[in-house]
């Protein structure tokens, strides 16, 4: 029995960007109004499978509070994707978000895959952060970018699917290899942990 390759993914933002809820969606296909601000860090696992393949990403959720800025190093080492997420309606997180993938690209992982989510997009009446501004950094900086909305589930499924696609043959963790070379009709298995 070959062993599934397992990536390490952590989630990075400012609190009440939604991190939680997009991995709450994900992973568990549910969302809450008020969700509880995450302590320290969360840990889910997920197994996407691909044609003949499977991957289980190891997601981080890491809480968005400055005083727990200091231990986001601590769950990014090792990563292999990082979903950097900001609130399409507050342009400070937009900002902030600028500052994690700095850190990233300067003190993480030298082949880290990153993503930068716009999330919130079910208020759209209410965006500061326009797409173009959005896009048009995410493609100086070599970043992955897409909106979502962990809310109604608009694109949540396609940001994991994505990233998983741009990860390195050989997992980080060194558990399995990947062996799929793209993905056609993707099957997700639900359920975490």
């Amino acid at each position: 029995m070959t062993d599934i390759p397992e990536y390490k993914l952590v989630l990075l933002g400012e609190t009440a960007v939604g991190k939680s809820s997009l991995v709450l969606r994900y992973c568990k296909d549910q969302f809450f109004d008020f969700q509880e601000p995450t302590i320290g860090a969360a840990f889910l696992t997920q197994i996407i499978k691909f044609r003949d393949s499977e991957v289980k990403l190891q997601i981080w959720d890491t809480a968005g509070q400055e005083r727990y800025h200091s231990l986001a190093p601590m769950y990014y080492k090792g990563a292999s994707a990082a979903v950097v997420v900001f609130d399409i309606t507050q342009f400070k997180s937009f900002e902030r978000s600028k500052v994690w993938i700095s850190e990233l690209k300067n003190n993480g992982p030298s082949n880290i895959v990153i993503a930068l989510v716009g999330n919130k997009q079910d208020l759209e009446h209410k965006r500061v952060v326009s797409v173009q501004t959005a896009e048009s950094f995410a493609e100086e900086n070599n970043l992955l970018f897409l909106e979502t909305s962990a809310k109604t589930g608009f694109q949540v499924e396609d940001l994991f699917l994505n990233i998983t696609q741009k990860l390195p043959q050989k997992s980080n963790l060194g558990k399995g290899n990947l062996t799929f070379e793209e993905y056609d009709n993707p099957k997700v298995k639900k359920g975490c942990c």
